[in-house]
């Protein structure tokens, strides 16, 4: 075992999560960690079971006497967001994760370290190879693609589960048992424009870097800058003064995380350099101004260019700034009942630019359907008057809240014993699989609940040393209480 791990309780997770780490395992390649998890199946003589889309359940016959329990179902998802620092050099389908420890907490060096749901994922791994256990029938579920789709959850098919309890252990706050979560959708655009070849020789790129990013659900409240945002505002003010002829945009590579990173090519007529600079840095200057107490390490690059394409029409370039500008993000509402619970938000997550068109993605959440419905409405609205061509496909549900669950009431009552304290129960406003497993299962009593995870989806992603211990007792201790 890596020594980042040695002598960390519990280790049999510890065990299977620096596993985890040397099995690449982004979303769409997850083929290697559920051949993996076989393999320990297999190892164990348990019964195990691959889908059409690359879903794993693993069943475990229950500890004898313990036959008639109600059978329980242990669920993660394979699939982690690949995110780093782009200076740092990571192959995602090849590299292993790099983990270190710093005091009470273990994250990656300059990558996304995969806790979420790796950690979970480890959990699960340790209660099907531990059997000093007492415990009813158990199953555990492991999915594909949750990150960018939840694809696993939606394509599991009937007769997939045999179980009617499920501990979902993909939360991120020890302590808080989650019951309920935000449905979501995207919306995928098309910005068509023309190009206009410009004389001038001078060619520049502008990235903005340096910002935190984060959940575009679990963070969208911290009020973190989105790059792609930044970028167009600045180029909009600049271009209000002298003439930007805008070659490219990029930014942003993940549906459901905030946009780190943005460059843009723009020429600039040499005659207007020198005042393309200045006001740059003054509008930059004004922005990290706004933005200090969030985002300590927001930055800028200019550098010379080389375009591979002339520069939009005019008309074009100001109609694109003028819908990245306008394009919703952020917290939309707050939940009127819950205290400090967004209720619906949307991110704009990516843009890139092709030789005649742009492809932008708006993701969007909320835990009223109606809410969700609204504001892919404005989105739609806004791609309407800016002669913008927008798909919106299905989303996915959310989950109600059951506060008379049995499940939740032992949970609570273990967790109490075990730490001399009440859990905190709420919702989250981040898809759950959840929400889709309950509608394809009826009748399922379901909770979501792990270790504290700081900034997924970020290269400052980290987890709890100590709290995942927590998370193992809890879990363990209530599998023995439902056995």
């Amino acid at each position: 075992m890596n020594d980042v791990f040695k002598d960390l309780k519990p280790a049999l997770l510890w065990k299977h999560f620096a596993r985890i780490l040397e099995i690449p395992h982004c979303s769409g390649n997850e083929k290697a960690l559920g051949d993996y998890i076989i393999s320990v199946a297999e190892a164990k003589g348990l019964e195990w079971q691959r889908d059409a889309v690359g879903n794993v359940v693993v069943r475990k016959q229950a500890t004898p006497g313990h036959e008639q329990a109600e059978g329980v179902i242990l669920q993660g998802h394979l699939d982690m967001v690949c995110e780093k620092n782009s200076d740092i050099e990571h192959d995602f389908s090849r590299d292993p994760i790099r983990p270190v420890r710093q005091g009470d907490w273990i994250q990656a060096q300059g990558t996304t370290l995969g806790s979420d749901n790796g950690i979970g994922v480890a959990a699960a791994l340790a209660v099907m190879e531990d059997d000093s256990l007492m415990h009813g029938p158990l199953e555990f579920l492991f999915t594909v693609d949750e990150e960018t789709g939840l694809t696993g959850a939606t394509k599991l098919e009937p007769g997939f589960l045999k179980g009617k309890k499920l501990f979902n252990l993909d939360s991120e706050d020890e302590g808080v048992f989650t019951i309920g979560c935000a449905g979501g959708a995207d919306s995928e655009i098309i910005f068509p424009f023309q190009r206009s070849p410009k004389d001038s020789p001078s060619a520049w790129k502008i990235k903005i870097f340096g910002l935190r990013g984060g959940h575009s659900g679990i963070d969208i409240n911290q009020g973190r800058g989105n790059a792609i945002k930044i970028l167009a505002r600045l180029l909009w003010e600049i271009s209000q003064e002298i003439p930007v002829h805008l070659v490219r945009i990029e930014g942003g590579n993940k549906r459901n995380a905030i946009p780190r990173e943005a460059w843009a090519e723009c020429i600039i007529s040499p005659a207007e350099e020198s005042k393309f600079k200045q006001l740059l840095e003054e509008y930059f200057q004004a922005i990290k101004n706004e933005l200090k107490s969030v985002e300590g390490n927001l930055e800028y690059n200019l550098e010379s260019a080389s375009p591979t394409f002339p520069a939009l029409e005019e008309n074009c370039q100001q109609a694109l700034l003028n819908f990245l500008l306008a394009l919703p993000h952020g917290v939309i509402s707050m939940h009127p009942e819950i205290d400090g619970l967004v209720e619906t938000s949307t991110n704009l997550a990516i843009i890139k630019t092709q030789e005649k068109e742009a492809e932008i993605i708006e993701s969007s959440r909320s835990s009223v359907a109606s809410a969700l419905r609204s504001v892919r409405e404005v989105i739609q609205a806004c791609c309407e008057l800016a002669g913008a061509q927008v798909n919106q496909p299905e989303g996915y549900p959310g989950w109600t809240p059951n506060l008379e669950s049995p499940l939740l009431q032992t949970m609570k009552e273990v967790y109490q014993q075990l730490f001399g304290r009440a859990p905190e129960v709420g919702a989250v406003h981040a898809g759950l699989e959840c929400g889709i497993i309950g509608e394809k299962f009826p009748g399922m009593d379901m909770i979501s609940f792990g270790p504290t995870i700081e900034h997924p989806h970020s290269p400052e992603e980290r987890v709890h040393v100590e709290s995942v211990e927590k998370f193992w007792q809890l879990l363990t201790a209530v599998i023995q209480q439902l056995a």
